[in-house]
């Protein structure tokens, strides 16, 4: 038997699979996906089987593999497929992409079995999305594993996690995983507390680049096995092993946290969008703002745009008035030197009198002085906070 091994070197040059043969007391246990480690240039390197076959092209003689850690086939065909054509969309190698998609090995991890829900749940209430156009037709669309392609614009004040959530749980009641990026944590805990009040136990796993490294494997471990076919995650997250993957969702793409900062720095919303057309599969990019990245792909048909009437957004957006107009000025003369004009300060009254907050951002006016380098005018910092000095 021969296994084809994708080996972790940086060199672009040696970016392809290579065979090696797979010795008897490994036949039991190497198996697609698993990690192995194998004798490569004199080095013993780490690296992925990503298919096994009965014969080669390779005229010499085969290295046999060294060892095998684990027969846990962590790399599934589909993500193979993805991290590809990541690597040549971004000019990198299929080795720096399977190192952002997949977490470090824990053993112990592997050794716990991983719970599996007890029953699907039903379709949610459309309810949530019939300020929307379209919207109750995206749960339909969702629920029986058609591949919509929408770019949802929030309402002002939505509940966006429970949005999301009801979208996971159309794309679950029709048998089809679903898998949701977000920027940062605190985005991640607001989703995660929505999942646990409209998805079943043990159908949503969350992975989050906070946790313990043996946390973290488990998490993924609970997708790759196929005991969660929902996926909530951050960054890393876009690469996850979901089972029968029927919808992917970005929120806020236009975050800067979405962008990988190691190579070869892919993006979330691009992987997602790729993804989405390799498994034909529903795509939901969402945000409270539309990015130009978004616009695009409703103008090139690509995505249908999911909006709310005009009607709907007047009603749920706040009221905004301008200040520092003659008829305030005439009324407050101080108005115009006032940090906080009495418009301003009546308005924040009322809200804290209601129970609301308040946020006040003000300019500063003037200048500051500060320390700086007099050859390269390079700003003096504090060695321990890194704050300015002067």
């Amino acid at each position: 038997m021969v296994a084809r091994v994708v080996i972790d070197v940086p060199l672009a040059h040696l970016d392809r699979p290579f065979d090696y043969a797979v010795p008897e007391k490994f036949a039991d246990t190497v198996q697609a996906g698993c990690r192995v480690r194998v004798r490569f240039s004199g080095q013993l390197l780490d690296g992925f089987v990503v298919s096994l076959d009965d014969a080669t092209d390779f005229t010499g003689k085969l290295l046999p593999l060294s060892h095998v850690p684990s027969g846990e086939p962590v790399l599934t065909p589909q993500v193979v497929r993805l991290a590809r054509v990541v690597a040549d969309r971004y000019a990198g190698t299929l080795s720096d992409v399977l190192r952002l998609a997949l977490p470090p090995r824990r053993a112990a991890a592997e050794k716990r079995p991983t719970p599996t829900p007890e029953a699907l749940p039903a379709p949610p209430d459309p309810a949530g999305f019939g300020r929307y156009q379209a919207g109750p037709a995206l749960l339909t669309a969702l629920a029986e594993g058609r591949p919509a392609r929408a770019v949802w614009t929030a309402l002002p004040g939505e509940d966006w996690p429970t949005r999301l959530a009801e979208l996971c749980r159309a794309s679950l009641s029709g048998r089809r995983g679903a898998l949701v990026v977000v920027p940062d944590g605190k985005d991640l805990d607001r989703l995660a507390a929505a999942a646990r009040q409209l998805l079943p136990e043990h159908s949503y796993t969350v992975l989050r680049a906070d946790d313990s490294p043996e946390k973290r494997y488990r998490q993924f471990l609970a997708a790759s096995r196929g005991a969660a076919q929902v996926v909530l995650g951050t960054r890393a997250a876009m690469f996850a092993p979901v089972r029968d993957l029927g919808l992917v969702v970005v929120w806020d793409d236009g975050d800067d946290l979405h962008a990988d900062e190691h190579a070869p720095y892919p993006h979330a919303r691009d992987v997602l969008v790729q993804r989405a057309w390799l498994d034909n599969c529903a795509a939901v990019v969402a945000g409270t703002a539309r990015t130009a990245e978004a616009e695009l792909l409703v103008e090139s048909g690509w995505a249908h745009e999911l909006i709310a009437d005009r009607a709907v957004l007047r009603a749920a957006a706040p009221r905004i008035q301008a200040l520092g107009d003659d008829f305030e000025l005439a009324r407050d003369p101080a108005a115009r030197s006032a940090r906080l004009p009495s418009l301003a300060h009546e308005a924040a009254r009322k809200a804290l009198a209601s129970g609301a907050p308040v946020l006040v951002q003000v300019p500063r006016r003037g200048y500051v002085p500060s320390l700086a380098c007099a050859r390269c005018r390079a700003p003096a910092r504090c060695a321990h906070c890194a704050g300015p000095l002067g």
